[in-house]
């Protein structure tokens, strides 16, 4: 089954986190995800909202795990963690 890995984020050094999203650029797609949403237009309508969302779609919960675990990729997340406030899950879907 597909899987969704969603971000949602705060920002708080710019700089630094455009270090991330340099890797994330090359290792998720490394790994068969398809950036389908990334940075665009939020519209809350319901909770607490970020202003940066990101939704990949992977083939699998494997692969997705896999992007998220590669060593590149965990280099980085150290970078996005002291540059801004995060959440980040990776969802099965029903497809």
């Amino acid at each position: 089954m597909p899987a969704l890995w969603i971000a949602r984020v705060d920002v708080t050094d710019a700089e630094l986190y455009g270090k991330y999203i340099e890797v994330a650029s090359v290792v998720i797609p490394a790994h068969g995800g398809r950036f389908i949403a990334r940075g665009g237009r939020v519209e809350p309508v319901e909770g607490q909202s970020r202003a940066r969302n990101v939704v990949a779609k992977f083939p699998d919960v494997d692969a997705a795990l896999a992007a998220y675990n590669d060593p590149k990729y965990q280099e980085a997340v150290a970078w996005a963690m002291a540059a801004s406030d995060r959440e980040v899950i990776i969802v099965e879907t029903n497809e």
